[in-house]
């Protein structure tokens, strides 16, 4: 895999003089030995890594940088945990670096990493110290018959501090735990840092070590300074610019195949994406199966009657579990109603939009439990008591009875409440009380939400992944998602908390997900997760450290290969059949299934990981797995996921990364540097955002840019999307998003505007351009960008011209021997301020020849769609 650091090391060392005689050779001045510190601040609660200083003396000591990190602790979720405490470093016989540390004041773990160089570090590991004990203050030493290693370290216990230590040969295999007494002897020892006492483990090591510490930190900050490059400074930047001439050539002739699936979507549930948002549900905790869980314990009046009220007197409202509608949904309402006149009333997710003219699909489970029954007036209400629609259903059975009507809405309102009012005396139990718009997205029962689902389908993804994200593989072992909890009757399916904090009905569920694919004629693009939990998860000892028992991945398996059965077998099939009981007797033509998700990268992935993919290629070879290679664009997952599936031969791996304006403009030669012979790469989730996380035309520029590059380079990635997609308001987990909703409003971002011209104008072929400017200056250079594509199904040519400068760019396009069919054109212009948040593209036509020109205003993305011969 490329070595970006190295890469971008060259870089720095041809720009920058000072580091260059540092780099060709040793001066005089350098010593030949010094004195290495390595420690962990309590800045920030311990988050800041393992950090160096250098000394010659071993008196007067030099940090490396202000609190630069050489290596972050992977352990626990992101906020809470991910803590370096007391780092001890460690030199084995054969050289390799060994650091160890503590995680926190109260696991029962701690964590291993070594490293070659001090400054690429390897996979991390977390053994179990003492079980149900802390491990503070670890540290190694060799053993006495110098064949192994000893781990020590305190613990804190009810009688006082005791300390105890195991043996491992390999740092992989330990022996068990040994009492070794009530005082530990720390080797660790105290520096003084910039005045402030720090605590650690000092060495002496050949300049050289030292030198390749300050170089790295030096390219690290030499990066940084580049990647935080914003166009609020673009007055000053460029306070001398004129507008810049730009020569255009296009060569037909070096014309290259690439993907025809490369702008997709990417669905996950989170910022109430599913519930309340695209799945078109209107009543909130149908099932009444919210639990305090889904909110982690924070909110106890999260619970079964969340969203349910009683409107009125004489009615009681109990939750119950015995003889419940199916196992799967144990809550139930009981009304006790001693008077007519009260109401069940449930508030919707932020009120229930309702709109005149439309008519709504209620239904219920309805049992009588005492008394005769009676009929059921169903109302929705505005919030002043208008009644904006009515109808009624009958209960008179004493077992479980699915009860249907239609009501018709009079009135409009944004939010509405929904009334179920008994209007007789006895004990009514209800459940999977729901309220439908007729009006979905290609009008299918249990749908989707026609305005969300239309916007989506506008930007012409080529395939949509889902349900996650951190979805897929949740809050620890027990909420992994399991597709099989998703299909079936709505009653039958297992609702559960989700990683992001609220509650998931999977009403919403893999047959819905296809089905919407289908609809769009998009590929599904499923994700399991790969035998692990989140590496953001908050339990199982705070993280990542666990997997399925290698007892049960057998069964693990079995599922993942009942997905592809689910969706592309023979109704003759066990699951094929289930799939065509939900109305679908054609096979999905599932293609791809991915498998993990920006997980942490260690032994315990690896090992479930490959037995997932090896048993999918012996059982499924048609299809095409793709791995995880981490959050980021660099660092120790991302190198050790591109290992992995560089040894297994995985066909393809997700690229994760979030980054401001500046990355993606000096980062456009990141996919020029792929090595062809490897994995294709699949780039799951990308987004730009400047200071407050949020989006404008400045990031939505900077990713119109970065996709020229993407599409230059669509020989080797295959597929991209945007993350995450959907957020509602006053619900969002994350920012930015690319569509933003309330209950009646779609917003969309100036970023979803450039994945709709991406995706409304992808081709299957690249065609090479070389480009002349009449203002060579690098930072003009980078931002100017162009991508010329062919879409051979309809035999168009498309130019896509990025002008991040705040001058025009005068664009002179010659299309070289490609043969115009029409001189007139199709020009699309995405443009405003950079700080511009509601810029929306506008089309017209213009006239284009063999050569022509047009200008490209400050700040703007042109589409040009030419037809050809």
């Amino acid at each position: 895999m490329r070595k970006i650091l190295f890469f971008i090391t060259a870089l720095v060392l041809f720009i920058m003089p000072s580091i260059i005689m540092a780099a060709v050779s040793e001066t005089k001045d350098e010593p030949r030995k010094a004195y290495i510190f390595a420690y962990a601040t309590t800045k920030n609660q311990g988050h800041n890594g393992l950090h160096f200083a250098w000394s010659i003396d071993g008196e007067n000591w030099h940090p490396i940088g202000p609190e630069h990190s050489y290596m972050k602790s992977d352990y626990g979720p992101w906020g809470s945990q991910k803590r370096m405490l007391t780092p001890f470093l460690f030199q084995s016989k054969d050289g390799m670096w060994h650091c160890i540390w503590s995680l926190n004041e109260k696991d029962d773990v701690f964590a291993h990493a070594s490293s070659v160089d001090l400054v690429n570090w390897k996979r991390q590991s977390y053994p179990v110290a003492l079980k149900g004990s802390n491990c503070l203050l670890p540290q190694i030493s060799l053993g006495r018959s110098g064949a192994n290693y000893i781990v020590s370290w305190a613990t804190e216990t009810p009688s006082g501090k005791q300390v105890y230590s195991r043996s491992t040969k390999d740092f992989k295999n330990y022996t068990d735990a040994n009492s070794v007494g009530d005082e530990l002897s720390d080797e660790r020892q105290t520096v003084i840092i910039n005045a402030v006492p720090e605590l650690g483990t000092i060495y002496q090591v050949d300049w050289e070590t030292v030198d390749r510490l300050i170089k790295a930190q030096q390219v690290s900050a030499y990066r940084a300074s580049l990647h935080g490059e914003l166009a609020k400074d673009d007055v000053t930047r460029f306070a001398s610019l004129k507008p810049v001439d730009a020569t255009i050539i296009i060569d037909k002739s070096k014309q290259k195949k690439i993907s025809e699936l490369l702008i997709g979507a990417f669905f996950e549930d989170i910022s109430y994406a599913a519930d309340g948002g695209l799945y078109a549900e209107l009543v909130q905790n149908r099932g009444f199966e919210y639990a305090p869980s889904d909110r982690a314990g924070r909110e106890p009046e999260w619970n079964s009657k969340k969203a349910w009220s009683v409107s009125g007197t004489g009615m009681e409202f109990d939750i119950d579990t015995i003889s419940p509608v199916h196992v799967n949904n144990k809550h139930y309402a009981v009304l006790g109603i001693t008077t007519s006149g009260a109401a069940l009333v449930n508030e919707g997710f932020d009120g229930i939009a309702v709109k005149r003219g439309d008519k709504y699909y209620f239904t219920a489970f309805t049992k009588v439990l005492d008394g005769k029954g009676g009929k059921i007036t169903i109302r929705l209400k505005d919030k002043e008591g208008k009644i904006l629609g009515e109808t009624f259903i009958k209960a008179a059975s004493k077992d479980w009875k699915k009860q249907e009507a239609v009501l018709l809405a009079k009135g409009t309102s944004a939010s509405a409440l929904l009334e179920v009012m008994p209007e007789f005396t006895g004990k009514l139990a209800l459940d999977m009380i729901s309220l439908f718009p007729e009006k979905t997205f290609k009008g299918h029962r249990n749908g989707l939400r026609t305005d969300l689902a239309q916007v989506i389908a506008d930007i012409h993804p080529r395939f949509v992944r889902f349900p996650g994200g951190c979805v897929a593989h949740g809050d620890g072992l027990h909420n992994i998602y399991n597709w099989k909890n998703t299909i079936g009757p709505l009653e039958e399916r297992i609702p559960q908390g989700s990683i992001w904090r609220y509650h998931q009905s999977m009403g919403l569920g893999y047959f819905e997900y296809f089905q919407y694919c289908e609809d769009m004629g998009a590929e599904p693009l499923p994700v399991i997760a790969a035998g692990v939990p989140c590496q953001n998860s908050g339990t199982g000892r705070a993280g990542q450290q666990g997997g399925i028992p290698m007892e049960q991945m057998g069964q693990y398996v079995q599922d993942i290969l009942d997905l592809i059965e689910y969706a592309n077998g023979d109704i003759k099939t066990t699951w094929g059949k289930k799939r065509a009981e939900a109305g679908h007797p054609k096979p999905f033509n599932l293609k791809y299934i991915g498998i993990g998700n920006e997980d942490l990268i260690t032994d315990v992935f690896e090992e479930r990981f490959t037995m997932i993919y090896n048993a999918i290629k012996e059982k499924h070879p048609e299809i095409t797995v793709i791995g995880t290679v981490g959050p980021f664009s660099e660092g120790t997952d991302y190198v050790e996921g591109w290992d992995i599936a560089t040894k297994l031969g995985v066909p393809m791996v997700d690229e994760h990364y979030y980054q401001p304006p500046g990355w993606f403009i000096h980062n456009q030669d990141y996919y020029d540097r792929y090595d062809r012979s490897k994995s294709k790469v699949y780039l799951g989730e990308y987004a730009s955002h400047v200071p407050g996380r949020h989006n404008n035309m400045e990031t939505a520029l900077s990713e119109a840019l970065y996709l020229t590059s993407v599409e230059r380079n669509g020989d080797v990635v295959s597929l991209s999307s945007y993350a995450p997609l959907l957020a509602k308001e006053g619900r969002t987990n994350w920012n930015p998003d690319l569509i933003y909703f309330n209950n009646t409003e779609v917003k969309l971002t100036t970023g979803y505007y450039v994945q709709q011209l991406y995706g409304q104008n992808s081709g299957d072929y690249y065609l090479p351009s070389a480009i002349t400017l009449s203002n060579e200056q690098n930072n003009v250079k980078l931002r100017i960008g162009k991508s010329v594509v062919r879409d051979s199904r309809t035999n168009d040519v498309i130019i896509k011209l990025v002008n991040m400068l705040p001058v025009p760019v005068n664009a002179k396009i010659d299309l070289g021997d490609i043969a115009i069919s029409d001189t007139n054109a199709v020009k699309t212009v995405l443009k405003g301020t950079p700080d511009d948040k509601t810029a929306k593209p506008i089309v017209s036509s213009c006239t284009v020849s063999k050569e022509f020109s047009d200008e490209l205003p400050p700040y703007s993305f042109t589409v040009i769609r030419i037809k050809v011969q």
